[in-house]
């Protein structure tokens, strides 16, 4: 599926607004500005299967060079801008991109990266000037907006969220097709066949367009003639105010969204009329179920939740029926084309139903390298299936394969040669009220190997202390086993998560905390 279509048929129609200016890019601007900028990639040499960067802020000319990209065969990697300037040369650098393109927001980065991606053959500035960067539309103002004949199809180069180390990038194969040939992407027919996405879709994207669901599910929103609504950052209240002003249909959260959203004054909430979405979509994080329990009263039956990841091995859904009768569940596995899920043990043997292990999926006709990265695609691979993969998740399938998440599997604490998954506890933990944000963490420990420690960002205005650490430790002893509850509490001013809502728990240590 490709938008060019529409530019044709409903030329006029927006295909992205900026939620906060209210300043609309058409299909025809689209149409016509993603060909000028294919044009140019090929007249700077560039060819199927190159490279390019994009570091950005939440901007609709994102779309324009993505589908500019797409169009032209060629692999489309959106860096993330809230690493250091070290993690965001890694990924330039490794991508082995030769157009890097800056936003004027990020001058001061941009002109950092001068000296730190030496394999950039061409640097541009989006929005305004940038030390050492030719401005795009002054690079792009006499370029054809004319089409190639040929526009074999590219695709997105993503990089990993780094939440177990450095990012890596998952370089897809590329088909072969012509980009408006089908099949479509996996977003674009879970959108099309799942949420009845189309034409008259408005989806909301509150969140980093540098990462993988807010990028294609925008682009897929695209593909199917919808419009996409693309805030600048996720802000809770703004949120519902472009539900209510824009008349949202399609949602897409994390659950960190839920959390802070369901912190609003009940006034607040009651302000706004959020009554025209269809469809709200979580991902990224398995939600608490009080949680979503606490969104579906509010916002009514119109849940859904998807499994996938950035390497795209595979997707499971569920439906709020489905979730009432399997609450924790993150779903099915779906068709051949999505992957099955199996659930395999160290040695790579399938597991019985209930018994925690690794997530496989089985694709067949689909395959990803980690790029640069051999030893990590391979044990990305079963050992016996070459279509099984797996991005390093463990959960088990019940009774009815439903799906469900356990945690990472680098974050898994051993303790007496128990396995504790982090998850549960955390999801126990972020229903207290006086936490604002948890993690949970293994540390070393003489008897036990590990031992379970809870670190907690508790909500404005509340002090941490020693009675409070004991009430949370009794708090998840009233809940949860009592061996998989925190030994111990850490109070943090602000734990590291990633914009996408993901804890960065390699930063967590146990130094530099006060422990209780």
């Amino acid at each position: 599926m490709y938008p060019g279509i529409y530019a044709e048929t409903t030329p006029g129609k927006p295909a992205v607004i900026d939620a906060e200016t209210g300043e609309a890019t058409s299909y025809a601007e689209l149409e016509s500005r993603s060909a000028r900028f294919a044009r140019w990639l090929h007249e700077q040499g560039l060819r199927t299967g190159d490279h390019v960067a994009v570091v950005s802020v939440n901007d609709p000319v994102v779309f324009e060079l993505y589908w500019g990209v797409i169009r032209s065969g060629m692999y489309f990697t959106a860096v993330n801008v809230n690493g250091t300037t070290d993690d965001i040369a890694h990924i330039i650098n490794d991508s082995g991109a030769s157009v890097l393109l800056v936003s004027a927001e990020l001058a001061e980065l941009g002109r950092q990266l001068l000296t730190q991606s030496p394999g950039i053959r061409i640097r541009l500035s989006l929005g305004g000037p940038v030390d050492g960067h030719v401005e795009y539309a002054d690079a792009l103002a006499d370029v054809s907006d004319r089409p190639f004949a040929d526009q074999p199809r590219g695709s997105d180069m993503l990089y990993s969220s780094g939440t177990t180390g450095r990012p890596k990038g998952i370089k897809p194969a590329l088909t072969g097709l012509q980009v408006w040939e089908r099949p479509g992407t996996a977003p674009t027919e879970l959108m099309r066949n799942s949420y009845g996405a189309g034409p008259d879709t408005v989806y909301l994207s509150p969140a980093p367009i540098y990462h993988a669901a807010p990028l294609r599910f925008g682009a897929a929103t695209q593909a199917l003639g919808g419009t996409v609504i693309l805030m600048k950052r996720f802000d809770a209240e703004a949120s519902l105010r472009h539900i209510e002003k824009y008349c949202v249909t399609i949602s897409q959260w994390v659950p960190t969204h839920f959390i802070r959203l369901l912190r609003l004054p009940d006034e607040v909430r009651a302000q706004y009329d959020v009554s025209s979405q269809r469809h709200v979509v979580h991902a990224a994080a398995p939600c608490p179920v009080e949680v979503k329990e606490a969104m579906m009263r509010w916002w009514g039956e119109i849940l859904y939740e998807y499994y996938s990841s950035t390497e795209s091995v595979g997707m499971t859904t569920i439906g709020p029926e489905e979730w009432r009768r399997k609450p924790g569940s993150v779903g099915q596995s779906g068709p051949r084309s999505t992957g099955i899920v199996h659930i395999c043990g160290e040695d790579g043997a399938e597991l019985p139903p209930n018994v925690v292990g690794d997530i496989y999926f089985e694709r067949p006709g689909y395959s990803f390298d980690y790029h640069n990265d051999p030893e990590k695609t391979a044990e990305s691979r079963h050992p016996e299936h070459p279509y099984w993969a797996t991005n390093g998740d463990v959960g088990y399938l019940d009774e009815d394969d439903f799906l469900f998440l356990t945690d990472r599997k680098k974050f898994t604490i051993i303790s007496g040669g128990v396995n504790i998954y982090p998850q549960e506890i955390e999801n126990c933990l972020s229903m207290h009220p006086q936490v604002f944000d948890v993690a949970v963490i293994g540390i070393p420990d003489d008897e036990m190997g590990q031992s379970v420690k809870a670190v907690v960002q508790l909500i404005p205005g509340v002090a941490p202390g020693t009675g409070l650490a004991a009430e949370l430790i009794a708090y998840t002893r009233d809940k949860i086993a009592h061996y998989k509850c925190p030994r111990t509490v850490d109070f943090v001013a602000e734990l590291p998560r990633t914009p996408t809502g993901k804890l960065v728990k390699g930063l967590l240590v146990s130094g530099g905390t006060q422990s209780w």
